[in-house]
């Protein structure tokens, strides 16, 4: 059935912009017509993304966040969803404008425009959609002919990866901005700049793993022998494992597929490398038990945290995807246990200045790595200072970079010393 869509919204411009909160017409599932200017969206729903005054997401502080559809109706739906809007504006005759599309979609989106294709995010030429991360863009419209009224039809058609489901997911978080071109060339900017400070110490700090990285394997040249390997392992993989946000918020180089098979492969390497190298950094000694517990848990880990993602065994039973989750927690806990050993047993060995400054060391570089185990004691998880957001994790991160600075500097200048 064709018809015109429902009644819209009206907006007045001269050389401002306004955010595109609502109504939308909204409808789950997928259909080749919903693109069209005249299919009757009337027996939609209607969704209005007007954000609570203040309101920013959880991550970075992006603002004029709004709930998505599992807390409006559609719990635990992943899939396509159509968001549609008709809206009429006054401007002034040849004025460019110009659509600045959402900051913040689950999970990737198409956006038409009278029918037409203007682009989006993610990658929707196959069955289904790859997606990366949604950053800042702008859709040039065409401008008015004549001093008065146009009306455009917009439509998103947006896909929700399965990975994305959660109690507050779903489609458009952050509403469109429509307005005068050159307006919105400067929220575009100011949308940008947002999201590279959100996600600037994400490539800072594994820049800082790196240079310490290195700084180690000069170590290991003023000492014969393997004590500082996994020391600079376990750097390089943590750097990997962080700049990975960067990648995914700034780059179309790393799908959300890559991303998760990065965390899976690299989570437990990570935990099983950071024990081993406190465990050689404090001069512990080497029971055959504790790399054979290591290695063991590392391959457990990855067995069931890839059991426990949906694209694997998608109709397995409930059941099995709650065990897996508990034992990957378990695990977890496992190596939080032998983290926290070793560290006693080197204070214990050696309770000097540099053997605590190195315990400190530890413990930061420990906040990040077990972030789930220290939001289950109820601290913070994230701050915005100056509207920004900035975990927890993060600035243990960057304590832990100045901490560990000092220790390879005093080990250094002590084999020095020794000649």
């Amino acid at each position: 059935m064709s018809a015109e869509p429902a009644e819209g919204v009206r907006i007045a411009l001269g050389h401002s912009t306004a955010p595109l909160n609502g109504p939308w017409r909204f409808h789950v599932g997928d259909g080749p017509r919903w693109s069209s200017p005249d299919f009757d969206d009337s027996a939609w729903e209607t969704v209005d993304l007007t954000p609570a005054p203040g309101a920013h997401d959880d991550d970075v502080g992006l603002p004029g966040y709004v709930s998505g559809w599992s807390r409006r109706g559609h719990a635990g739906y992943t899939g396509f969803a159509w968001y549609r809007i008709k809206v009429a504006v006054d401007s002034d005759e040849g004025i460019p404008l110009a659509l600045a599309g959402p900051t913040l979609v689950d999970s990737a989106y198409q956006l038409y425009v009278d029918g037409k294709l203007l682009g989006g995010s993610g990658g929707f030429t196959g069955t289904v959609p790859t997606v990366y991360g949604v950053r800042p863009s702008v859709f040039p419209l065409s401008s008015a002919p004549s001093a008065g009224t146009s009306t455009y039809v917009i439509a998103f058609r947006v896909w929700m990866d399965p990975m994305y489901a959660g109690a507050d997911s779903g489609g458009i978080h952050v509403a469109p901005t429509l307005g005068h071109a050159d307006g919105i060339a400067l929220l575009h900017q100011a949308q940008w700049l947002k999201t590279f400070t959100g996600y600037v110490a994400d490539a800072v700090e594994p820049f800082a793993f790196v240079v310490l990285a290195l700084m180690v394997v000069a170590l290991m040249a003023c000492r014969t022998g393997d004590a500082y390997r996994w020391l600079a392992a376990a750097l390089i993989i943590l750097a990997l494992l962080r700049v990975k946000q960067a990648l995914f918020f700034w780059t179309d180089w790393l799908s959300l597929g890559w991303v998760a098979a990065i965390v899976i492969v690299l989570t437990p390497l990570s935990l099983a490398a950071w024990t081993l190298a406190w465990r050689d950094w404090f001069r512990l000694d080497r029971p055959a038990w504790l790399g054979r517990a290591v290695g063991v848990l590392a391959v457990v880990y990855v067995v069931f945290v890839c059991v426990r993602q949906p694209w694997f065994m998608a109709g397995a039973p409930h059941g099995l995807k709650a065990v897996a989750h508990g034992v990957t927690a378990s695990v977890r806990l496992a190596y939080a246990a032998l983290y926290l050993w070793i560290i006693g047993r080197g204070l214990r060995r050696s309770p000097k200045p540099s053997t605590c400054l190195a315990a400190l060391a530890a413990v930061l570089v420990g906040i990040g790595l077990f972030a789930t185990e220290v939001s289950a004691l109820g601290i913070p998880g994230i701050w915005f200072p100056y509207g920004v957001g900035v975990a927890r994790g993060q600035y243990a991160y960057a304590a832990f970079i100045a901490v560990l600075f000092v220790l390879i500097l005093q080990r250094s200048i002590g084999y020095a010393r020794r000649g």
